[in-house]
């Protein structure tokens, strides 16, 4: 009696297929985590529940007109302000301060960033110096830059450029500093030259940085010019501030504060368009 054997063939399983249904779950799941499509105008929704607000409680007679105008008596002002020629030219004069020092700031904020962040040497010499400058206080070097270079625009732009160039080195340099050393090993690997390097990957990997410090320069050149502009100016937006505060002219100051915020906001807005666009390869919730 011969003994039967059986041999048991397994056919390899075929690999699990994602039906459509299941595809479309998990898409729909991913959607749900991110924050959603973007809408347009929606930084200006916040101000606008601001402005409503104010002309609600005014309206109401719930604030104190002498403290705080309506919004209707600041806009009848800054008219009256414009059509007899002091508000164009205060805005002018802060528009030059502001664009003068901002300029000097970012050159100087993105070749140290450079410097320190491609260079041991640079480091060295740069990133403590910029660190002990950021340590203290901006605006406490104001009379000794008054004492160094007068009282006349000089010290204010070098101020706004100081405000400036910090932000921008510290997020460039953090950016530099931060991009990944296998990205280097590649780069060695296919032979690109120093220029090629720098053009390739440092740049590109800087970029997102170098943007953030973009936009707090961009604030903090408006905030340095506020102050700077109530110190022995005679003419841009501080200066008509300052003068309305000796005559008690709140509604003059709304004024002044009101194109300060506008020109902030416009100006933080083209930032961030333009790093949209030139950024435009990344993938992340914002996009």
């Amino acid at each position: 009696m011969t003994a039967m054997t059986t041999t048991t063939h397994t056919t390899p399983k075929a690999p699990a297929v994602l039906t459509p249904v299941e595809g479309t779950h998990q898409v729909r799941r991913r959607r749900r985590l991110a924050p959603g499509k973007r809408l347009p105008g929606t930084r200006l929704v916040g101000p606008a529940a601001v402005l409503v607000l104010w002309s609600v409680a005014s309206a109401a007679g719930l604030l104190d007109t002498g403290a705080i105008p309506a919004p209707w008596t600041v806009l009848e002002t800054g008219s009256r302000l414009w059509t007899a020629g002091t508000l164009p030219d205060d805005i002018l004069t802060s528009l030059q301060r502001a664009a003068t020092g901002f300029s000097i700031g970012l050159a100087v904020g993105i070749l140290l960033a450079l410097a320190s962040g491609l260079t041991r040497t640079g480091e060295a010499l740069i990133d403590g110096t910029v660190n002990l400058n950021r340590a203290i206080p901006t605006l406490g070097l104001i009379p000794l830059f008054i004492l160094w270079l007068g009282i006349g625009e000089t010290f204010k732009i070098a101020i706004i450029a100081i405000v400036v160039y910090i932000p921008i080195y510290l997020n460039t340099h953090a950016a530099l500093s931060g991009i990944d050393s296998r990205f280097v090993e590649l780069a060695e690997v296919q032979g690109l030259s120093k220029y090629q390097f720098i053009r390739q990957v440092v740049v590109p990997g800087a970029l997102p940085g170098f943007f953030v410090g973009l936009r707090l320069g961009v604030t903090g050149s408006w905030l340095g010019l506020v102050v700077l502009e109530q110190i022995n100016a005679t003419s841009g937006l501080g200066y008509m501030m300052f003068q309305a505060q000796n005559y008690g002219q709140t509604d003059v100051i709304l004024v002044g504060l009101v194109v300060y915020g506008v020109f902030g906001l416009i100006s933080d807005s083209a930032v961030r368009l333009i790093e949209r666009r030139v950024l435009s390869w990344r993938r992340t919730l914002s996009s």
